[in-house]
């Protein structure tokens, strides 16, 4: 038996699939950033839906919750529409592909329910994904992809691969998920 979580976009979709005492079975991401149509980026997530279902007993799944307003120098009203009917085309891709309804969960709801802190940028705060991955660096077992910068003042140093937080935001969307849900 085991759990999905999701962390959707539509330039690179993290998926976390975890056994019902939390630990990862597997972790991963789904690169769309090449793919221009949604339509090809949802079936590039179909196909990866259903490797996963082949691999997996899956009984619950979870959704971070697509964005729901705008926010000063965020996300434009076309971005938040585009996710918005990319969140519903994949739900309805799992509920289609395991016959179980998601359930969404607000992203600030399941950091609290994990007991991550994020302090805000006007009180001294890092970046909020930069505050994930010290959190999921220091409490999840894992081995996230880095990569060495090429160029630049920092050339040559090792850093997280962007995915690697589309891969956090899954996991702690189907560790709340589970803590919050009886399977």
């Amino acid at each position: 038996m085991a759990i999905l979580g999701l962390d959707i976009s539509t330039s690179c979709t993290g998926w976390c699939v975890l056994d019902d005492s939390g630990e990862i079975l597997k972790i991963g991401y789904i690169d769309l950033s090449k793919e221009r149509c949604i339509f090809k980026k949802s079936k590039k997530t179909k196909q990866k839906i259903q490797s996963i279902h082949i691999d997996y007993d899956i009984k619950k799944i979870f959704i971070e919750e697509n964005l729901q307003s705008f926010r000063s120098g965020f996300s434009s009203a076309q971005t938040i529409s585009t996710l918005s009917k990319f969140n519903g085309i994949v739900s309805f891709i799992c509920f289609e592909e395991f016959l179980i309804v998601p359930n969404f969960l607000n992203v600030n709801s399941a950091r609290k329910t994990l007991g991550i802190k994020i302090k805000r940028k006007k009180d001294g705060g890092l970046p909020t994904k930069e505050q994930i991955a010290e959190w999921s660096l220091k409490n999840i077992k894992y081995d996230w992809p880095m990569k060495v910068l090429k160029s630049g003042p920092r050339k040559g140093k090792t850093i997280l691969d962007g995915r690697s937080y589309d891969m956090m935001d899954a996991y702690i969307v189907a560790k709340a998920g589970l803590v919050t849900c009886k399977i």
